[in-house]
């Protein structure tokens, strides 16, 4: 973050490791996490996280977004007059990778509660119920030791004799004196805890209830807990509030011990702010794998609640991404009804490094596709397994292979380990398996980078919507081709997104079909962006799935891509593919010509020396040195 005026530290860009270091010198001696709180006021610049303005439980804590802030009036204007901007704030908030922020929206205002984290939560309860007792005692305690201290100075000081100081130095203090020596807030803390006690018993007998699924609305649900468990919907508006006071009181160092009640008061505050745009879920069977496990969604539907604080608090409000396509859903599901301008650029290449194809049927012609008439079809998994191998064949260094969901990788894998696809394949490329366990993942990860740098060449398979497709990056040799085998569509028979679905058409007039395609090709758009990740790289992005042919999946694709997708290109069986993609390789192997315009700077050679010199004085300020040309500070501040 660019320290601004108002702060002792120098102007510059200060990482958290900066600031504990400078914050640990002996002529400084301050917390840098306090003194990160400060400067997100004072700062030109603060990057952070999503949850830091999005988030109310942390925006609440970091002062960034909920609360307005006045403006200051112009000189002579009358207190009643309208001011034009007041109450906003005069920032710009640009959100960067915000294909993804109407699920950030709706995730920071959810709760999931199952069977064991309400019995971790019952545990916590008790706990912080011994805790309060311990302190109590800890208070009273001190009380007794501060009164015979003060016997002992009055009677050293002579105000009294030696039997008056006996016979008012051993009794017991008054019940009613130890209890005001307690702060009132641990005094109260036996109803707040008895109050979360009721909660989650209601919680576990609502959960287990019936062993069906079912939906309830948030102020039914409210009506139900007033009259089972007797607890106020205007009290459970502060129980995540009185639950961090509590702790801070309490003094409770291992926070996250205590996450299980946590997300429960968090749940109560949720009931209590919001009646519209939330659900109560209780599905019996999540996993659909026939396992009685019961889990509780209070789930919210609306993701222009938690923008709604940020749009009404900042004066600009900017929403960005590579893959944020189309543009028009987006002011529709955040319900921004005061947009300035839509733009998608166009991505200026040095050459046409990309190569993106739509494979829609295979070298037999017949056609493939994910959709659940045809995952069992021996033909369709024939036909991708034979795809693979020949771009195996084809593709030096490494590939990634995206797949809808979990269940239809292993389908599909088992598939060709049985046929020899997979022996074939490990021929030529080593193969790593992307899994739920994160720790496996990393080192799949891990063994697969090692795998391209010593020259051996691999494959990696991984799950759109998983942790490989969002976070990491096959840039260079780690990603010379991506494929998508199907279209990664969400589980329509989620109880959470039918819910979602049915509130997007009702107060948003988005239909069914729309809204799962937008966010099926946003998927797949995030899916093939993770392999060009420079003007320099370059990569082959293979849609394998019929329906991407169609006009509307096609049309969904980001602009960026469909700008290099030719109209041979869009609908093309698998032998045509491997031969478009020995062409392009072929040519990318091919010395590039650079033309005389490209890499010139668009500045005058002198406002190119002034922003030198401006650059050069901006690196020393009071003694203190940018460490700019360091490649490990750059990295470490980008």
């Amino acid at each position: 973050a660019g320290v601004g005026r108002g702060c002792a530290l120098p102007n510059g860009v200060y990482t958290v490791e900066d600031l504990a270091a400078l914050g640990a010198k002996e002529e400084n001696k301050w917390c840098p996490y306090f003194m990160s709180k400060r400067l997100l006021q004072t700062a030109s610049v603060v990057v952070l996280n999503y949850q830091y303005v999005l988030d109310p439980k942390v925006s609440q804590v970091t002062m960034l977004g909920g609360a307005d802030i006045p403006v200051r009036r112009p000189e002579g204007s009358r207190i009643d007059e309208v001011v034009p901007g007041a109450m906003k704030e005069p920032s710009i908030v640009v959100f960067d990778e915000a294909h993804n922020i109407d699920d950030v929206c709706i995730e920071a205002l959810s709760v999931r509660l199952d069977s064991a984290s309400l019995e971790r939560s019952s545990k916590n309860l008790t706990d912080l119920a011994a805790k309060v007792e311990q302190t109590k005692q800890i208070d009273a305690a001190r009380l007794q030791e501060e009164y015979q201290r003060l016997v002992q100075g009055l009677h050293e000081a002579g105000e009294i004799d030696d039997q008056v100081a006996e016979r008012i130095s051993s009794p017991v203090l008054p019940d009613d004196i130890v209890v005001e020596a307690i702060p009132g807030n641990i005094r109260r803390a036996e109803h707040f805890i008895n109050l979360m006690r009721r909660v989650v018993l209601f919680l576990k007998s609502y959960l287990k209830e019936r062993k069906e699924a079912r939906t309830e609305g948030a102020l039914s649900l409210q009506h139900r807990m007033e009259e089972e468990a007797q607890v106020d919907s205007r009290t459970l508006k502060f129980c995540y509030d009185r639950l961090r006071s509590l702790l801070n009181t309490l003094e409770v160092v291992n926070v996250d011990e205590f996450g299980p009640i946590t997300r429960v008061a968090d749940f109560c505050t949720l009931l209590g702010h919001y009646v519209k745009g939330f659900i109560a879920i209780v599905d019996p069977y999540p996993e659909a794998h026939g396992i009685y496990d019961p889990v509780f969604d209070f789930s919210c539907l609306d993701a222009a609640i938690a923008m709604r604080p940020v749009m009404k608090r900042f004066q600009s409000v900017i929403l960005t991404s590579g893959t944020i396509s189309p543009l028009e859903m987006y002011p529709k599901m955040l319900a921004m009804t005061n947009v300035v301008s839509t733009h998608s650029f166009q991505i200026q290449l040095d050459r046409r490094c990309i190569c993106p194809m739509i494979v829609s049927r295979g070298s037999d012609q017949v056609p493939v596709s994910s959709r659940f008439a045809l995952r069992d079809d021996p033909s369709v998994v024939r036909n991708y397994g034979q795809l693979l191998e020949d771009l195996v064949a084809t593709v030096p260094d490494g590939m990634v292979c995206f797949f809808p969901s979990y269940a239809y990788m292993e389908k599909v894998i088992k598939k060709w380990y049985e046929t020899g696809v997979l022996a074939r394949v490990m021929a030529k490329k080593l193969v790593f398996i992307e899994t739920k366990d994160i720790v496996a993942t990393t080192y799949a990860l891990a063994n697969f980078r090692l795998a391209c740098d010593c020259g051996r060449g691999a494959v990696f398979f991984s799950v759109a919507r998983g942790k490989v497709s969002e976070g990491i990056d096959f840039d260079r040799h780690y990603g010379r081709c991506v494929v998508l085998f199907g279209v990664p569509f969400q589980y329509t028979l989620s109880k959470v997104l039918r819910a979602r679905l049915e509130f997007l058409k009702e107060h948003h007039k988005i239909q069914e079909s729309e809204f799962l395609t937008f966010d099926a090709m946003r998927a797949a758009s995030q899916c093939v962006g993770r392999v060009i990740r420079s003007k320099r790289d370059y990569g082959i992005m293979v849609f394998a799935d019929q329906r991407y042919s169609k006009q509307d999946k096609r049309d969904k694709i980001p602009e960026w891509i469909q700008t290099f997708m030719d109209i041979t290109a869009t609908n093309m069986s698998a032998d045509a593919a491997i031969q478009g993609a020995r062409d392009f390789l072929l040519q990318m192997s091919q010395p590039q010509i650079i033309d005389s315009t490209t890499c010139k700077s668009l500045l005058s050679p002198d406002v190119a020396r002034q922003r030198a010199a401006e650059k050069s004085r901006a690196s020393t300020v009071h003694g203190f040195v940018q460490e700019e040309d360091r490649p490990e500070k750059r990295a470490r501040t980008l």
